[in-house]
């Protein structure tokens, strides 16, 4: 794992610190190969460029989100806008995190992808990967 997410997780307060270290864990154990570096101030796992996952500190506690993850079909992902496919769940506790549901997301996050890599060049428009 990138050092400068571990000094992220660090910095964490000790609930959400050891919700971090489970996701960062987590991810990096069923996305092998996948970049992981802090992007727009927090961690992020990317395949070829495309940003995959990620959490972040935000008021409801810490955010996990998966890019294209409105489209794994799954309860336990709050999709809330509707121009980009992200989801995302919120973690205060590590208790609260179900291990089967986050590696089935992680799993789907790798075969269910949308272009994220290109929409600056596309202006905005999404395109599904193969």
């Amino acid at each position: 794992m990138h050092p400068e997410i571990q000094a992220y997780n660090a910095c964490q307060k000790p609930a959400h610190r050891a919700v971090c270290e489970l996701l960062a864990h987590e991810i990096d154990a069923h996305l092998p190969g996948a970049e992981n570096r802090i992007w727009h101030a927090h961690p992020v796992w990317f395949l070829d460029g495309n940003p995959i996952a990620g959490y972040s500190l935000q008021k409801p506690g810490i955010r996990l989100m998966f890019w294209s993850g409105a489209d794994f079909d799954e309860a336990g992902l709050a999709v809330v806008g509707k121009k980009f496919k992200d989801a995302s769940v919120f973690y205060n506790e590590v208790s609260e995190i179900d291990i089967a549901d986050l590696q089935r997301w992680v799993g789907k996050s790798r075969t269910i992808q949308w272009d994220y890599k290109n929409i600056v060049r596309r202006k905005g428009r999404l395109e599904r990967l193969p």
